[in-house]
C-alpha cells in the first residue's frame, strides 16, 4: 500500500527476455511483446509513471529490438548488459533522480527478483506474471495526474539530452545557458492549473519560500479572490518543455512599517521552484515579475520567508533581486520588502520572458514590448 513508509511508484524497471517479450532475442527469436505488458506500459505512461529496463542482454541487439516493437520512447534509462540487476537499478533511480523507494521492478526470474530486492530493500518487485493487473495496484495511482504527469517522460528524455549537450559544450556555463534558448512563461493559475499547484506546494521543500501547502479547493477560493494573484511558471528550452515548474502566491493588502503610515502593499505568501531548474536563472525572473506587478498597482512589493535547513538559496535569490528584511517574528519568520526608490529588476539576459493572459504585465522580453 501507499503512505509516507510507502510513496507512490515513479519508476517501473523492466527486464526485456520472457517479461517484456515472449522469448529471448539472442536466441535468434524475434520476439513479439506480450499484450498486458504493452497495455500496462501505456496505461501507467499516461499516469506519469515512468519506464526502464534492466536486462541481461546484448545493448545494441536489445536496444534495436525495442526499436523495432516501436516500445524504444516508452522508456526513460536503459540498462542493459551484464552485470547485477541491483546496480543496474540503482543507476536507474540516480540517473532519474528519485529515491529507491520510489522504484518497482517486475522480472520473470525469481533469482534475479531476490538479487534486487537483497541489495535494495525498499525497491518493490513483481513477477512477470503479475504485469496485467499492475496497473490496478494502488502504489501505481498517483493521487493525481496532471498534464504534466503524461508528459513526464517527454521531459526526462528532454532532460538527457541537455545533460548530453552541456558535457560536450565547450564554452563557459553563462554560454550554455545563453545557448539553451530558455523562454519563461508567467500568467495567471487557471483551473486546469490547481492539481499541479497542489502537487508543487507538497513536494517542493528546497527551493520553497515559507513551505506553506495548498489544498485544491483554497487554490481555487485563492484564484477567485479579487486580493490574491496566482502565478504559475512554464520553462521550454531548444530541448522541450520543462512543464510547470514554478508557483508565486501573494496577497494584495497594506502594510505599516515601523511608525509611518500604512500603505497598499503585496505580499508574496510563497514563492517555489522545481528543483530541476535551479541552475536556469528562474528564481530571479519570477521574482523580478512579481515585484513588477506589483509596482505596476501602485503596492510596495513584500515577501515573507520563513528559514528551514534546505531553503536558504531562496532567501539569496531574493536578496539579490533587491529584497532587505524589514522586519522579524517569532520562529524565525521574515519579513522582506523591496526598497521604495528602487527600479523594477531586470529580467536576466539569457531568459526571454513571456507574460499572456489578461491582467499580466509584459516583461521586457515580451514580445509586445517590443517596437
Amino acid at each position: 500500500m501507499t503512505g509516507p513508509d510507502r510513496p507512490t511508484v515513479k519508476v517501473l524497471v523492466w527486464d526485456l527476455d520472457d517479461t517484456l517479450w515472449d522469448g529471448t532475442v539472442l536466441e535468434g527469436d524475434d520476439p513479439a511483446p506480450f499484450p498486458a505488458a504493452t497495455a500496462a506500459l501505456r496505461a501507467l505512461d499516461e499516469r506519469g509513471v515512468l519506464h526502464a529496463v534492466a536486462s541481461r542482454s546484448d545493448p545494441a541487439i536489445a536496444a534495436a529490438h525495442l526499436e523495432r516493437l516501436g516500445l524504444h520512447e516508452l522508456f526513460t534509462v536503459l540498462e542493459i548488459g551484464w552485470g547485477p540487476k541491483s546496480g543496474a537499478v540503482r543507476r536507474i533511480a540516480e540517473a532519474i533522480g528519485i529515491g529507491l523507494d520510489t522504484v518497482a521492478f517486475v522480472d520473470n526470474d525469481p533469482v534475479e527478483r531476490a538479487e534486487v530486492a537483497a541489495a535494495h530493500p525498499v525497491v518493490r518487485c513483481y513477477p512477470a506474471e503479475e504485469v496485467a493487473v499492475l496497473a490496478e495496484r494502488p502504489e501505481f495511482r498517483p493521487e493525481f495526474v496532471t498534464a504534466d504527469a503524461r508528459l513526464r517522460r517527454l521531459r526526462y528524455r528532454g532532460e538527457a539530452r541537455r545533460e548530453q549537450a552541456r558535457e560536450e559544450h565547450q564554452g563557459t556555463p553563462e554560454e550554455f545557458l545563453a545557448s539553451l534558448g530558455l523562454e519563461l512563461t508567467i500568467r495567471q493559475a487557471r483551473p486546469d492549473d490547481l492539481a499541479r499547484a497542489h502537487e508543487l506546494t507538497v513536494r517542493t521543500h528546497q527551493l520553497n519560500t515559507t513551505g506553506r501547502t495548498y489544498g485544491l479547493a483554497e487554490l481555487r477560493a485563492l484564484c477567485d479572490s479579487p486580493d490574491h494573484r496566482v502565478l504559475v511558471a512554464e520553462l521550454t528550452d531548444r530541448f522541450g518543455e520543462y512543464g510547470t515548474i514554478g508557483l508565486a502566491l501573494s496577497e494584495r493588502t497594506r502594510h505599516r512599517e515601523g511608525d509611518g503610515p500604512d500603505g497598499p502593499a503585496e505580499v508574496l505568501r510563497l514563492l517555489l521552484l522545481s528543483c530541476r531548474v535551479m541552475s536556469r536563472g528562474v528564481g530571479p525572473a519570477l521574482i523580478g515579475h512579481v515585484v513588477r506587478a506589483a509596482l505596476a498597482e501602485g503596492r510596495r512589493p513584500l515577501a515573507e520567508f520563513v528559514p528551514t535547513d534546505v531553503n536558504r538559496v531562496m532567501l539569496v535569490n531574493l536578496r539579490f533581486a533587491g529584497f532587505t528584511v524589514v522586519g522579524q517574528e517569532e520562529g524565525g519568520r521574515l519579513l522582506l520588502g523591496y526598497p521604495a526608490a528602487a527600479p523594477p529588476p531586470p529580467a536576466p539576459g539569457h531568459l526571454r520572458l513571456l507574460t499572456p493572459g489578461p491582467g499580466a504585465t509584459p516583461g521586457p522580453h515580451d514580445p509586445r514590448t517590443m517596437p
